[in-house]
């Protein structure tokens, strides 16, 4: 989910971005050798039209991408690393703007972004892959399968970015966010100075099980808010939520690979029947509803959203554009 989130209104509290706080495991704005979370894997870098992009690249077989929400990172498919990676080429990538990768200054469009993976694919002489991607993680794969159907095999819709996001949202802090009223400068600010207090109420917000809030968890998330450079492309890409709603958005009933949609049955952020009216816009798809899980399910319920994953990319694919 993009990570705009303000608490009140003033320099201390302008600016609370929600995955940022699920960004990878430093505070330092280098790329560490090691992405270490439940398990330890190797940080890889790779040049995508001259940008330098992190990324974890695991297994053998059909590959699939995991594509987080913006302002996110690798950090929220780390329960997804050794389950998928046993049947496939499992790639994880922190997006431009994201993470451990660059952060340069442009303008994190839904096309710009939709280019910058189509070459990012290129790069690593991937034809063809099947995409999961969590909220606007999501929207950036149904804009994959819409303008390059050819490159998709699968698409995996986790907590989805719908249509009307601004109407669907029910999070009373992101949609404050939205509303974006300060300059640049006082939200950089304001971002640097809020406190554990204000990320842990970020946290709540989109996980259901508050006991996953761990100390360890909440410092890590804390620390990673303050990576330099990563409030800009996220307001950005804020900003530009009016080119998603005239374009993808419009465009749902359009696509034709083998769909599943996984939506947090507790998802404070955008409601289940969210889930159930993108299922309907988007023929043959299926729809899974997660018990005790929020906006990031497949964070807080591996153990049932692996399995479904499993088995969806397992789907005959002869369908498939």
């Amino acid at each position: 989910m993009i990570a705009s989130l303000w608490g009140r209104r003033t320099i201390w509290g302008s600016s609370i971005w929600l995955p940022i706080l699920f960004a990878a495991c430093t505070g330092t704005a280098g790329i560490p050798q090691w992405f270490d979370a439940i398990s330890r894997l190797p940080v890889r870098t790779i040049l995508v039209d001259g940008h330098r992009i992190a990324y974890l690249d695991i297994g053998e077989g059909s590959p699939v991408i995991l594509i987080h929400g913006f302002g996110g990172s690798l950090w929220q498919w780390e329960y997804q690393q050794d389950a998928l990676s046993r049947r496939h080429r499992l790639i994880t990538l922190d997006l431009v703007g994201s993470g451990f990768s660059d952060k340069p200054d442009i303008g994190y469009t839904p096309d710009e972004l939709v280019s910058f993976f189509r070459h990012f694919m290129d790069a690593l002489h991937v034809s063809r892959a099947s995409l999961v991607g969590n909220s606007m993680g999501a929207g950036l794969a149904i804009g994959m399968a819409l303008a390059h159907p050819e490159r998709v095999d699968h698409l995996a819709l986790i907590s989805g970015l719908p249509n009307r996001v601004q109407d669907k949202l029910t999070s009373p802090l992101i949609k404050r966010g939205l509303d974006r009223w300060a300059p640049d400068w006082l939200i950089n600010v304001g971002s640097y100075f809020t406190g554990q207090r204000v990320t842990r109420r970020v946290l709540s917000e989109i996980i259901h099980d508050k006991a996953l809030i761990t100390p360890a968890v909440l410092e890590r998330s804390h620390r990673n808010r303050k990576r330099p450079g990563m409030l800009k492309p996220v307001l950005k890409t804020a900003d530009n939520l009016p080119l998603w709603e005239a374009g993808f958005a419009q465009r749902l009933g359009e696509i034709r690979q083998p769909v599943l949609i996984v939506w947090g049955a507790e998802d404070r952020v955008f409601p289940p029947d969210v889930g159930e009216d993108m299922h309907r816009q988007i023929s043959g798809s299926r729809l899974e509803l997660i018990p005790n899980a929020g906006h990031i399910p497949m964070w807080e319920r591996p153990d049932v959203v692996n399995p479904l994953l499993i088995d969806f990319l397992q789907l005959d694919t002869e369908k498939t554009p």
